[in-house]
């Protein structure tokens, strides 16, 4: 088994004891991402503010690999309030185009750092 370990300055440094990313047989699975912005890491006060701030997050990910998002396969997207599923539908059409990647979508009493949403990919190569 051999699996390379991803590392970038492209995307926040991880807050706890995991990595940023693990590919493993072309396969790239990403830490979830918060709002953080990578050089302060502030985060982003409001609900759409995070989003955007984690799609930059998720392409500095990609860039990092030399991926693009047509690259990504499954998205698991974890909110603090499901009431704001019709903004995770806006960006997500503005982020992605058809096909869509796979998705899922959950509430979560809380997430990491007061986060109020979090996203994490898997890529293929």
């Amino acid at each position: 088994m051999e699996k390379k370990i991803i590392n970038t300055d492209k995307a926040p440094a991880a807050v706890g004891t995991y990595s940023q990313g693990v590919e493993f047989n072309g396969v790239l699975y990403f830490s979830g991402q918060i709002g953080l912005e990578p050089k302060s890491m502030e985060m982003k006060s409001d609900f759409v503010g995070q989003l955007d701030q984690i799609m930059n997050n998720i392409d500095g990910l990609l860039e990092s690999q030399d991926l693009k998002r047509e690259n990504i396969i499954k998205t698991s997207i974890f909110v603090t309030d499901l009431g704001n599923f019709s903004e995770v539908n806006k960006a997500y059409e503005s982020y992605f185009s058809e096909p869509y990647p796979a998705r899922s979508c959950v509430e979560v009493p809380a997430l990491p750092k007061g986060a109020l949403v979090e996203i994490e990919v898997i890529a293929a190569r």
